[in-house]
């Protein structure tokens, strides 16, 4: 059988290169594609080998960084050793990835994908999209409250100020349903109770004793749709005494109705 100068010369390499490495072969698990590359570039094995080992990783369907897999389709070889020659790892390029993208970044230009000094451009996108966020979250804070208000001052004639043991009154800013959870220990401060008061979904009353007007007692939402009291309670959602329970549901909840009916009826 005869064989080429070239192929001889190709076998005569391979093997000299499995002698220099056999002590590093033997012993250790090594994929396939990991020696062949090692071969063909040099590379060490055990550099070659993390670098497969995190590409069947971050290229599994039902791992983490869905987004990542999709930009990098193609050149993923590229980003992984651009991760680990900037001494970073994924979920940290992935912070900056997605600060990038929030800042509205041009990710098809190589300076933003893949910065000379990673470690500095990644501190300074985090903290650029923190401020930003910041920004657009008081902006969104400030939209709340000022439709919270208009809300609240379209339904002032639900409050009942009469001469009766107990006064409702109705929350005029996000801020007092967290005092008014903080108080009483309980959740209206915490959950989404100033959404859902923002679009009109439900309303939030407090119930006051007559005498202590602008001490938190009893909380109650109140829904618009259903013109009926969704939640009624005191401290630690404890459930309020008969007396209040009563004037609620047979003087307030009647009263409220007939003040709800009017004004759709305006509108």
């Amino acid at each position: 059988m005869k064989i080429s100068t070239d192929k001889l010369y190709y076998l005569c390499n391979k093997y000299q290169w499995l002698i220099r490495n056999s002590g590093e072969l033997h012993g250790k698990y090594y994929y396939i594609t990991t020696i062949l590359s090692s071969y063909k570039t040099g590379k060490p094995l055990d550099h070659i080998q993390q670098l497969e080992s995190q590409k069947k990783s971050f290229c599994n369907k039902n791992g983490s960084y869905p987004e990542l897999r999709r930009f990098f389709k193609g050149r993923i070889d590229k980003f992984l050793e651009y991760v680990k020659k900037q001494d970073t790892n994924i979920a940290t390029y992935n912070d900056y990835f997605n600060a990038c993208n929030y800042l509205g970044l041009d990710m098809t230009e190589d300076k933003n994908v893949f910065p000379h000094n990673f470690k500095h451009w990644h501190d300074m996108r985090i903290d650029q999209y923190h401020t930003a966020k910041a920004m657009k979250d008081a902006e969104e804070r400030k939209e709340l409250y000022a439709k919270f208000a208009s809300v609240a001052e379209k339904y002032l004639p639900l409050q009942r100020n009469s001469n009766d043991a107990f006064v409702v009154i109705i929350a005029r800013s996000p801020s007092e349903l967290i005092l008014e959870g903080d108080t009483l220990h309980h959740c209206v401060g915490r959950m989404n109770y100033d959404q859902k008061f923002a679009r009109e979904e439900s309303l939030i009353f407090f119930v006051r004793n007559a005498t202590e007007p602008a001490t938190p007692f009893v909380t109650m939402e109140y829904s618009l749709k259903n013109k009926k009291i969704l939640q009624c309670y005191g401290e630690h959602d404890n459930t309020p005494s008969e007396s209040v329970l009563d004037f609620v549901n047979k003087k307030w909840l009647p009263f409220a109705n007939r003040q709800l009916k009017k004004i759709q009826i305006a509108a």
